[in-house]
């Protein structure tokens, strides 16, 4: 049986509420297109309009098929164009080199192999490209609670009569709010390709398990005004990328452990709908501003439940894991650099400040991810470096198990000592001094360490 919104006379709710918004779009409902564009986080110019009303059109027919992450690698793409295209080849020959040197003097200081693939050197444009599907993966959980919580928030703010409508094209407003984030993706993605150095610069596996890469652009700008020379800036970045790159692809479990971590705890955020409300009574077509605020700040998620802060600190755990092995490994592998020390502090107060992969992760995820246990990390690897060698250190990678916890970053001498077997030795002796006090209160005589510790017959 057809469907009754099917039958001749009938309205279909869905094509009422498209050919509303085609009106809407148009500016015969009100809402200026260059106000829509800004909240997509778009330039108002013709160019970026039309690519804007192109996209809600095309979300419109085709909502049954999810969001359309390609609108996000084309605005990031967009937005990360830069004078350079392309990489010289003085840039190339450049990090070719480093990379050579970076990976012998690696071979020293870590127990992992080297890489398989030759890295690369990346345009901003192209490491966009190489990053977006990741990205696209950790945002669509956020993208459509959103989407839901909108929709959801419309159809209970309408008047009556639009209702029936308005339910009737949810899967088109889930596209058309996917697509909007989408959008928006696109630009904070093509914002971060012009401040990371590399392919492990955020934290996360952004590439392919075993691919290293550099941004020469960007690398230079971090340099610029350090009064460090630039071969050695180049070569302790190269360094510190084939690190990352590394432990990734020897730690087969890791990328995947990592990415489940940031996803699950994405599709757990609550939408604060009764914030979504006031927006919807308030909102003002011409200016959407406070909208796109909302959405870009993370003002539109609730704050964490205790499950999920728990979730939370675990990621961050794992992160400060990640990111102190890195640093311990670097800084052994560069200690022949003049002023490796000085390039691993414009490091720590970049990310401390505020980096890129805080941003990001804020505007996307929801995670508000801070530095603050990575000096404990860092020193944890160092003091397990110096307890059991390279080779014991790095076995720790094999199996989520074998990691450090959060309770080894606070203190790392009770890992330490489980490590060297200090603890057992320690246990044993506690356990002679027991029971050579419990003989003494028997009145009997203690027997000598190692003996089977009867009293001696007499």
């Amino acid at each position: 049986m057809a469907d009754q919104r099917d039958e001749p006379g009938e309205p279909n709710p869905e094509d009422e509420f498209r050919e509303m918004l085609r009106e809407l779009l148009s500016g015969s409902g009100g809402i200026d297109p260059s106000s829509l564009a800004g909240a997509a986080g778009l330039p108002s110019d013709p160019a970026a309009l039309a690519a804007l009303f192109a996209q809600l059109q095309q979300a419109m027919n085709n909502a049954d098929d999810g969001i359309d992450w390609s609108v996000a690698l084309r605005q990031g793409e967009e937005r990360a164009a830069s004078a350079q295209t392309q990489i010289t080849a003085d840039e190339r020959a450049r990090f070719d080199q480093a990379f050579q040197v970076a990976s012998l003097w690696l071979d020293e200081a870590v127990d992992f192999s080297s890489l398989p693939q030759t890295p690369e050197v990346l345009t901003r444009r192209a490491w966009v490209s190489a990053t977006m599907a990741i990205w696209s993966q950790l945002a669509e959980p956020v993208a459509l609670s959103i989407s839901d919580a909108l929709t959801r928030v419309m159809t209970e703010q309408a008047p009556e009569e639009m209702r029936s409508m308005i339910a009737g094209a949810s899967r088109m407003m889930r596209g058309i709010g996917g697509a909007l984030f989408a959008m928006q993706l696109g630009q904070v993605v093509g914002q971060l390709a012009t401040e990371v150095v590399s392919g492990g610069d955020v934290g996360i596996p952004l590439l392919d398990d075993g691919r290293a890469a550099i941004l020469p652009q960007n690398a230079a700008e971090f340099g610029a005004g350090l009064d460090i020379p630039n071969d050695q800036v180049e070569l302790y970045l190269a360094v510190r990328e084939l690190a990352h790159a590394r432990l990734f692809r020897h730690a087969r479990w890791l990328r995947l452990h990592l990415i489940t971590a940031i996803t699950a705890f994405a599709r757990g955020i609550d939408i604060d709908t009764d914030r979504l409300e006031q927006l919807a009574e308030g909102f003002d077509p011409s200016n959407t501003e406070e909208l796109r605020n909302a959405v870009v700040s993370g003002a539109l998620i609730r704050p964490k439940s205790e499950a999920q802060q728990a979730a939370l600190d675990r990621l961050e755990t794992m992160l400060a894991l990640v990111e102190g092995w890195v640093d311990a490994a670097t800084a052994d592998a560069t200690s022949r650099l003049p002023k490796s020390d000085a390039v691993a502090e414009s490091i720590r107060r970049r990310r401390a400040s505020g980096g890129p992969a805080e941003s990001a992760f804020a505007t996307l995820v929801g995670l508000e991810l801070r530095p603050r246990r990575l000096r404990e990390a860092t020193a944890m690897w160092r003091a397990v470096t110096e307890a059991v060698g390279v080779e014991a250190r790095d076995a720790l990678w094999a199996h989520p198990d074998l990691l450090p916890t959060a309770a080894d970053l606070d203190d790392s001498s009770a890992l330490v000592a489980r490590l060297t077997g200090a603890d057992s030795a320690g246990a044993t002796a506690d356990d002679e001094f027991d029971q050579a006090l419990e003989q003494l209160l028997r009145g009997e005589t203690p027997a000598a360490p190692g003996e089977d510790g009867e009293a001696p017959k007499g």
